[in-house]
Order: structure tokens, then sequence, then C-alpha cells
């Protein structure tokens, strides 16, 4: 199975100003988030971005902030304890009328466009936040793609135990680049060219 870029929502977890410099490889871990995050906006996948107490651990990068659609603060190490699954999955919405239309009580809810339930997710750190919003995601039975080189923690071990979790409980693993060109799908694709160069 393939990813495809309209049945996907970006998440970005965590890529904290206090955070980064403790994380192994963390500068190629934050360059492959903006490279994700650059791709998906071109391609117009939603993208969302988590920050674990802001306050204490500063905000993640301006750049890659302005290329999420939303950035949820969070004192949980799980996102989806704050909001995240009601972000990814809106309630329907009560459809709309005027005075001569069904009381409200007998009117249908609109659902929501359910088609985005593929999450890519990439973040820090690896084995807490990120491990544990990606299993939650999974347990609201979304399809969780991890992005491992979008990902980092403090030490190598703890990073792939991570990835041996996720990958047990039912998650994807993937790389920047097989979610870029799983995306694109062929050279054709109007940013073939932008995110070609994001990678070289």
């Amino acid at each position: 199975m393939l990813l495809d870029d309209q049945d996907s929502q970006l998440v970005l977890v965590d890529y904290q100003a206090r955070l980064m410099p403790a994380i192994y490889e963390g500068d190629l871990v934050l360059a492959n988030a903006m490279r994700l995050a650059k791709a998906a906006h071109w391609m117009e996948v939603p993208t969302w971005g988590t920050e674990q107490n802001p306050d204490k651990l500063g905000q993640n990068p301006a750049d890659l902030r302005a290329l999420c659609r939303r950035t949820l603060p969070k004192m949980s190490f799980s996102a989806c304890a704050e909001g995240l699954v009601e972000v990814l999955r809106p309630a329907a919405r009560a459809a709309g009328g005027n005075a001569r239309s069904l009381p409200k009580h007998l009117q249908k809810a609109v659902p929501q466009d359910p088609s985005r339930q593929s999450i890519v997710i990439a973040g820090v750190e690896a084995h807490v936040c990120l491990l544990q919003t990606a299993l939650e995601l999974l347990e609201e039975e979304f399809e969780v793609w991890v992005v491992t080189d979008a990902c980092g923690s403090r030490t190598e071990r703890n990073r792939d135990a991570a990835f041996d979790r996720l990958a047990g409980a039912g998650a994807e693993l993937v790389t920047t680049e097989m979610v870029l060109f799983e995306w694109l799908r062929t050279a054709e694709a109007d940013p073939f060219k932008e995110i070609q160069a994001l990678i070289k």
C-alpha cells in the first residue's frame, strides 16, 4: 500500500528549541521535518504541529510553525490527550438552514470529509511523545506512518526501541524520501522539481 497525498495529514511533534540540541543527529532530524512540511505545503496536505510545555522548552522553529495550520501546546506526552484527534477528525457539523427548515433536533449532521485517515507523523522524542501519540492514533483507527529519519531521541537505543514497538503495533515505518515520492507518484506532478530540489 502506497501513501496517497489526498488521504494524508502530517503531524510534526515537538521540534523545540531546548530539545533539539540534545537529540541524536538533531540537525538531520529537523532538516527532514522541514522537507516534509514544505512538500506537504506544496501538495496541500494538512500539517499540524505540537509543542510540549512550550513555556519551558520553547517553540518549534518559526519556519516550521509557519507551515503548520495549527500548533497545539500540550502538557501530556501524547498529543491525543490534548485535542489532536479532534483536529485530525473534526466532529460532524449541524446542517445549516433557515426559519422554514426542520427544527435543529431533526436536522441531520453533515459528516466531515473522512478521507484523510493516513497520518504521517514524525518528531521527538521518538520513545516518549512521538511513541505515545502514534500508539493512541492507532487505537483511534488511523493509519499511522512514522517517518524514521525525521524522528529522534537523545540516544539511538531509545529511538530504535520506539521504532520496534511502533512497527509491532501496526505502524508503517518510512523515510522522508519514501513519503515525498509516494505523495508525488509521478515526475509529471506539479511540485516535482521543487520537491526534488529539497532532497538534493
